[in-house]
Parts: structure tokens; sequence; C-alpha cells
């Protein structure tokens, strides 16, 4: 029996499912990787799927306002959360799971599915939520309760921080594996804006494009060195960071180089008058471009092998894992 998505939903046990037949005309409707990146998860109107890049499993289809638990090595569900109103999302580390609803965030302990914390969010159509996967620190990024308002909970040390990270809807945003790191992109998707999660300062700004679009997703490589940007308009683009995660805990400058990430002295030439022509001109870009199907929906992450990275489409049929010889 469903429950009353302000109250703490129920978890049982339940019997394994038998998995339906494959049909190929099942729609995709949502495409996320793993902690590492090592697997995805395709779901579709027929239910979900997982992928090592290949192999191809599929899982039994359940209603929208459930999160099923499912066991890999029983090949069954163990579990199950109900809830009024339809689930937007689900983020997983091996300690919590995440569920997120349209306009609230439960935190559940892994081990017996009891509720460790709620969040209350401005609505969050889209499921917005990540959260970091080191082992002994949790970090959880949501939207918080106003328009552009990023909401960053550290677990460890019971601290809140609220960033305001734009002045439109945030569109899209990630956060690091240590959960140091947030990079947030708004509804206008022409910035993309890299903060230190621990006391909100700005920490870098890049340029995607001059053109309204819209973000569909954002990944940092492992080492923080790279961040990955997808959109609308068919492309995916690589920025160089230039963090010092030295200096990540302590206040620093919110201003960074305006100089291209490629060649330091490229913008020399134009120094003289930064002062005088649109901050478009003196913009950080991307150091490389992919360009893909217009209109279509890619998922972006880094792939475990040195400067590769997987993209996804929704479509189901456009998979990618490409070199992108960004260099040491």
């Amino acid at each position: 029996m469903p429950v009353d998505s302000d109250e703490p939903p129920s978890s049982t046990s339940i019997p394994s499912s038998p998995n339906p037949p494959p049909n190929s005309a099942s729609t995709v409707l949502h495409l996320s990787f793993n902690q590492d990146s090592g697997c995805f998860a395709a779901g579709t109107d027929q239910g979900f799927r997982i992928y090592n890049c290949d192999p191809f499993r599929e899982n039994p289809r359940y209603p929208v306002n459930k999160v099923m638990i499912w066991d890999d090595h029983q090949s069954r569900c163990i579990g199950e959360l109900s809830f009024r109103s339809e689930v937007k999302g689900v983020r997983l580390r091996r300690d919590r799971i995440v569920v997120v609803l349209g306009h609230k965030i439960f935190v559940y302990n892994f081990a017996d599915l009891k509720v460790l914390h709620q969040i209350e969010t401005i609505a969050n159509p889209k499921g917005l939520c990540e959260v970091s996967h080191v082992s002994g620190t949790m970090v959880l990024a949501c939207p918080g309760l106003q328009k552009g308002q990023v909401r960053v909970e550290h677990y460890a040390s019971k601290r809140t921080k609220f960033i305001m990270a734009h002045d439109s809807r945030i569109a899209s945003f990630a956060i690091t594996q240590d959960g140091r790191l947030l990079a947030t992109a708004s509804s206008k998707g022409t910035l993309v804006r890299i903060f230190n999660t621990l006391d909100g300062s700005l920490l870098q700004e890049v340029r995607r494009g001059a053109d309204r679009a819209e973000i569909y997703s954002l990944s940092f490589s492992a080492t923080a060195q790279w961040l990955a940007v997808s959109s609308d308009k068919g492309t995916v683009h690589v920025f160089n960071l230039k963090v010092d995660s030295g200096l990540l805990g302590h206040d620093r400058s919110h201003t960074t180089s305006e100089s291209s990430p490629t060649s330091p002295t490229a913008a020399l030439p134009l120094s003289f008058i930064r002062g005088v022509l649109p901050k478009y001109f003196s913009s950080e870009w991307s150091v490389a471009q992919f360009r893909l199907q217009e209109g279509l929906q890619y998922n972006v992450a880094f792939g475990h092998q040195k400067n590769t990275i997987v993209i996804l489409g929704m479509d189901g049929r456009d998979i990618r894992n490409i070199q992108i010889g960004l260099g040491d």
C-alpha cells in the first residue's frame, strides 16, 4: 500500500518476478551511469536494462511510484519503497539509497531501509540530485528552496551549505566523487560554474557557447582535471579545470583566469580592451568538442581508460566510447 509522500515510505521483502520477453519497440525513458561509470542502466517503458557496456540484462517493469531493490546475485527484487507521487530519481551508495520526488528527497540506510533524512526542495521535475561515492564521507547536492539555488549536505560534519549558483533555474549539476567540487548549469545553458562545496566559493566559470541550450548532463573526470558537458545542440564539450585541490576548504578568490585553457597566451592581444569587450570574448572555452545528432539527449561520463569518454544516446541506439586525446 503506497504511503503519503510526506511520510517515510514502508519497505517490504517481495518474491522474485519473471522477466518479461524482450521488446524491441520499448521506449527509453532514462539513462544513468553507476558510481564509477563502469556500467549504466537504461530505464524503458518495458522495464530496465543494465549494461556493462555489454552484455545486456532485462528486468521487470514496476509502477512509477515505487523503488524496487534489485539483488543481481539472486536475480530478484528483495525490497520496495512505495510513494503516493512519482519517483523522479534514485541515487545509490554502498551504504545509502536516495529517492527523489517532485518536492522532497528521502535518504535511507541501505542495510535496513530506515529513513535517515528528509529534504524539502523547490519543484524538481528532472529529479536532480547527486551524491559522493568516497566511502566514509557522504556529500549530497540537490535543488534548494529558491530558483537557481543548490543545497549541499555534508553528512560527516553535519553541515548544510546553500549556493546561489544562477539567477535562472538549475538545469543540471554534478559533484566529484569526493563531493568537494560542484558543477552547475542553468536553463540558459551558456555558462557552467564550478564551486567549492565546503565554503560555496566560485572557483571557475567556463562557456559552452553563446546560444541558449538545454544542458543534459555534466560529468567530472575521476581526478577532477576535466569536465564534460552535453546539450541539445548535439555537442559534447570537454573543459580543462584549473582547480587547485589543495586550496579546497579554504577561502579563495571568486575570480579565475580568463585566458584560453589550450593556449595561455591566446587572449593576450585582447587583454588591453577586456574591460570594453563583452565577457563572451574573454570566456574560458572547451579544449575538445564532439558533434552528434542535434535534438537527441546524450548522457556523458569519463571512461576507465585514460582520456576517454562514454556517450549514451537516449534513442537507445547511440553508444560511443571516444578517445579524446587531451594529453597528460
